[in-house]
């Protein structure tokens, strides 16, 4: 069995080396303008790296990290999130993030200047998040954006909120039917580690970014150190699915003892009553049924 040569993008810390470091930027700025679909004026040009942490006071929570932060020439604030396995609440979390970027523009609100032109200065907020889950089962696009939009016009008035998921999953085209980039970098976090050299070509074609993405994730560009971080995350990520699993297993075999607790007391109840019908004693259904005496009354009285 040959060694793959590349390392998984869809990894934390790979992920983070191809598009939230200064040396790879310029990877960073293409991934966004093409899954974007921004063109000529509307292109990003340039971005700012922010530091990923939200408040101090929630910074305690895990949740509080985003993968990549950043700002684009014009004030535009990016979040950029790869999330590999499925939580509860994670459509609300990159809601949360975003809300928390937009309203951390304005740290220290003016006491003397507390009119609408401190807000005027707020700039938009983009989420947008590469899913390796389903995140909404019952839309078959692997790639979709959200708005808020005018119930009836669907005008886009309130524009500050843009929201964008690429949910793996759903994405099931082959190499040779991609037919523009944003496919080619649904393909790329969906097959790029299982890749083999011609098909990294083929995938490549004439797009020299691209290839410096697979090139990023190239094990034989990186250090001991870094394959140990990136192993290190696997292993994490393995440790808490075990976790989960066993978690799940207990939670359901419990489940069954509960149920067969359960099932037996009812059949004990069902056979109380009849005995008490019938006219036996308490002391008699006590001893068939092996409920105790208050269970047994308690019941009479129902009867």
């Amino acid at each position: 069995m040959s060694i793959a040569r590349f390392l998984d993008p869809k990894n934390d810390f790979a992920f983070k080396k191809i598009f939230g470091t200064e040396k790879n930027k310029d990877i960073l700025i293409h991934f966004l303008n093409d899954v974007l679909g921004y063109e000529g004026r509307d292109q990003i040009i340039s971005v700012t790296f922010l530091k990923t942490s939200q408040d101090p006071e929630i910074a305690v929570y895990k949740q509080s990290i985003v993968d990549v932060l950043c700002v684009d020439q014009n004030g535009v604030q990016l979040i950029i999130e790869m999330q590999v396995s499925r939580h509860e609440g994670f459509e609300k979390r990159a809601q949360f993030y975003a809300a928390k970027a937009y309203s951390n523009q304005i740290l220290k609100p003016d006491s003397k200047n507390e009119d609408m032109a401190v807000y005027a200065k707020l700039k938009s907020v983009i989420f947008l998040a590469i899913a390796d889950f389903k995140m909404f089962p019952k839309d078959k696009k692997w790639l979709s954006e959200h708005k808020l939009l005018d119930n009836v016009s669907y005008a886009n008035e309130l524009k500050d909120f843009h929201f964008v998921f690429m949910e793996l999953p759903k994405f099931n085209k082959k190499i040779n039917q991609l037919s523009n980039l944003t496919e080619k970098w649904a393909y790329f976090f969906k097959h790029a580690q299982y890749s083999s050299i011609e098909e990294m070509d083929h995938l490549i074609g004439q797009d020299v970014i691209i290839k410096r993405a697979f090139q990023a994730i190239d094990q034989a560009s990186w250090s001991e150190e870094e394959l140990r971080s990136y192993d290190h995350l696997i292993k994490v990520r393995l440790d808490n699915l075990a976790v989960e699993q066993q978690n799940l297993k207990d939670a359901k075999a419990e489940g069954l003892a509960e149920g067969e607790v359960k099932g037996e007391k009812n059949k004990a109840v069902s056979i109380a009553r009849k005995m008490l019908l019938r006219g036996s004693s308490i002391e008699e259904v006590i001893e068939i049924t092996g409920l105790s005496r208050e269970e047994i009354e308690r019941d009479k009285r129902s009867v």
